[in-house]
């Protein structure tokens, strides 16, 4: 087998091309929307986590941007903490709260299923981080309506 002589990788280098941009920077019009779902469980993969970062930067190019968390969404928005609410109990244990906490500080809007957050999951609205806005079971259809009704850009997370 032949030998390979390179050096080893070190802390610091770039390993790809990260500077080049291949797509125009797109902005939003005024008054562009855009809205990303979660049905999906915290911690239960890596989608929930990168639909949150995008919503935030949906944000920051201008789009009026909402979240919606329903049916196992709802896990997103639920304060956390060991053993106290705000402790982290490991790296990145956190990341979600903190993620809707630096979005909603930014301006947007975050809603959470009163039904997902009774019958499915045992939990009372105090048991989410401040800012979250509940709605009725009724209203997620809506909202999402509502949305494409305005040509939003949407974004559904799903996961099972």
């Amino acid at each position: 087998m032949p030998a390979v002589n390179r050096e080893h990788n070190k802390k610091g280098d770039f390993l790809v091309d990260y500077e080049e941009k291949v797509f125009e920077d797109v902005k939003a019009e005024p008054g562009q929307k855009a809205l990303v779902t979660f049905h999906t469980v915290a911690f239960e993969g890596s989608i929930g986590l990168v639909n949150l970062l995008q919503a935030t930067r949906l944000q920051r190019k201008g789009f009026d941007t909402s979240i919606l968390l329903y049916g196992p969404g709802i896990t997103l928005g639920v304060q956390r903490g060991f053993p106290r609410l705000g402790d982290e109990a490991f790296p990145g244990h956190l990341n979600f709260n903190n993620q809707l906490e630096k979005f909603m500080a930014e301006g947007g809007k975050v809603y959470a299923c009163r039904f997902s957050t009774q019958a499915l999951y045992g939990h009372g609205e105090a048991a989410f981080i401040e800012g979250i806005r509940m709605i009725n079971p009724l209203d997620v259809l809506d909202c999402i309506l509502l949305h494409k009704r305005d040509n939003a850009v949407i974004i559904d997370t799903w996961t099972v």
